[in-house]
């Protein structure tokens, strides 16, 4: 594992404006009663789906479930609004996420709760020094989490995500190539560690699983030892070692079905447990801690930028048209073409994958 030392993260600036994001509060009662069924209204009105991400309020995860919209990880939202016909995309997540879907649907308009909803990740990859290092660097193959701007995902080769990402470094690894790995240093450290690839890796990390911290971790195992450890890959080493699994939001959510336990300690955003509850309603979920040495509560294990979504500021996008995205043209056509790389190696996956089982097990 190579980490680029010469490139500093602004880590003041990324706890300042973390500390600065504005929560939504959450409507109660009537109130939210008549929000919901306005809301629902005017997604027909505007004819727009509702994405929403496993991080936000469960308010709207409810109400993009309801709707015929999308509740999923990053992969799947993209996948999701450029497969849909709706005219207006609404995306309850952080800004790169609204920006996927417009470089995927420069056509439609994408509209958000908050255009507010920064990313710790994207934060600490500045597109001008991204292309700058890609071009020092020209032997290796750029590939960039979607965690980024559609600037910085412009520049590289590839675009990943955690559900994806070790599928698509292992099958550039298998050709010879050899990575430029942006930003996530603890994703990027995980995939090479499983891969073997030669990586290069940017020194950016998440705030809500920068947190979480081996030491405590390690003492409520012992607490709970019935319990299964589930970890994100945006986590520490230390941390991801002491996993029963590692995946994507997605992933994670699939384990909690598939692992016999009862009790779960969850080392990844609090706003997944919705969906696991909903899946899995029988069984226990705890967050993993956030103490230990080195340890802040900055994030709490909830992503402070993903809580200024709300059911208030929805409502007002959709009867106002603001919070649009908007990606310039040129910068889009370029993010385009590692964007529906990644897509067209998922569906070749997932192709592949439907015509083993159907050998397998013929009609």
């Amino acid at each position: 594992m190579k980490t680029i030392q010469s490139i500093a993260i602004d880590k003041d600036r990324i706890q300042n404006l973390a500390a600065q994001a504005r929560a939504a509060i959450p409507p109660v009662g009537a109130q939210k009663e008549k929000l919901v069924a306005r809301i629902k209204e005017l997604l027909k009105e505007k004819n727009a789906v509702l994405l929403a991400h496993y991080y936000v309020d469960e308010d709207l995860q409810v109400l993009a479930d309801e709707t015929g919209g999308c509740v999923s990880d990053s992969l799947e939202m993209a996948r999701f609004g450029h497969d849909h016909p709706a005219a207006t995309i609404v995306v309850a997540g952080v800004r790169f996420m609204g920006e996927t879907a417009k470089i995927l649907n420069p056509e439609k308009r994408v509209l958000m709760p908050s255009l507010e909803a920064e990313c710790s990740l994207d934060l600490s990859c500045n597109a001008e020094v991204f292309r700058r290092f890609c071009d020092r660097h020209p032997d290796r193959t750029s590939v960039v989490y979607a965690n980024t701007s559609a600037e910085v995902k412009a520049c590289a080769d590839w675009v990943v995500t955690s559900s994806i990402g070790t599928r698509i470094v292992a099958h550039l690894q298998a050709k010879g190539e050899k990575i430029l790995w942006a930003p996530d240093r603890y994703l990027g450290a995980y995939i090479q560690k499983v891969t073997g690839a030669d990586m290069l890796l940017w020194p950016g990390y998440c705030v809500v699983h920068d947190a979480f911290k081996a030491d405590a971790l390690l003492r409520l195992r012992k607490k709970y030892p019935a319990a299964a450890v589930l970890v994100h890959p945006e986590s520490p080493m230390e941390v991801i070692d002491q996993a029963d699994a590692v995946g994507s939001t997605t992933q994670l959510i699939r384990a909690v079905t598939k692992l016999p336990h009862e009790l779960f300690i969850v080392a990844t955003d609090h706003g997944i447990f919705h969906k696991m509850r909903q899946a899995a309603p029988q069984k226990r979920f705890i967050e993993a801690p956030l103490g230990g040495t080195g340890a802040s509560c900055l994030s709490c294990a909830h992503c402070p930028w993903m809580a200024t979504n709300g059911l208030v500021n929805l409502a007002h996008t959709l009867e106002t048209g603001e919070n649009e995205v908007l990606v310039d043209p040129e910068v889009g056509r370029r993010a385009m073409v590692p964007v529906r790389r990644m897509l067209d190696f998922a569906r070749r996956i997932k192709t592949r994958a439907t015509g083993e089982a159907n050998i397998a097990s013929p009609a």
